[in-house]
């Protein structure tokens, strides 16, 4: 069920060193491509990488937030051409929490890295930077990385008691 999915659900930042398997994988990119999008323009593009030098370059993309990467054995960069649809960001998104789901499904553990509008450096942006190394075409953004593995931590889900039943408001704002 998907609510004992979502009941489960923690990001994980410290993954044990043990590769993701194959059709795991195949699973993983199954469910991205399965995603909802605005109009069926499927404005995204998913780069997977397994490679832990390349891995370890995408925990540099920005200076605060993605150094726990380094230590992922898989993370999977979610990116679009903004010219396909206006509304790529939400696209990017929804497929990016689909991916969180099929790994916590599969047992793995997975973090969103923010990309856009993040910077790399003085002269560079973290999409940018990202787009240099991976070979993205030119007008290509990258919105977020998810990095995946397994869990070497074991976080329990977040208990109902501190969801925000405050921030529902029924029939108009204010209301309960």
């Amino acid at each position: 069920m998907i609510l004992e999915l979502l009941r489960k659900r923690r990001s994980i930042r410290q993954f044990a060193a043990t590769q993701v398997e194959q059709e795991k994988i195949a699973y993983l990119v199954e469910s991205m491509l399965r995603s909802p999008s605005s109009r069926s323009l499927n404005p995204w593009e998913f780069v997977v990488v397994q490679d832990a030098a390349t891995i370890e370059a995408l925990s540099k993309a920005k200076p605060h937030g993605a150094t726990f990467m380094k230590n992922a054995p898989l993370a999977i960069v979610v990116c679009a051409d903004p010219n396909k649809c206006d509304v790529w960001v939400e696209d990017c998104s929804i497929a990016s929490i689909l991916l969180h789901l099929a790994a916590t499904d599969l047992g793995l553990g997975s973090c969103w890295v923010q990309v856009r509008l993040r910077e790399h450096d003085a002269s560079k942006n973290a999409s940018g930077y990202i787009a240099g190394l991976l070979g993205l075409p030119e007008g290509m953004e990258v919105e977020a990385v998810v990095a995946i593995g397994y869990p070497k931590e074991d976080k329990a889900g977040h208990p109902k008691d501190t969801l925000l039943y405050d921030r529902v408001h029924y029939e108009k704002f204010g209301g309960r």
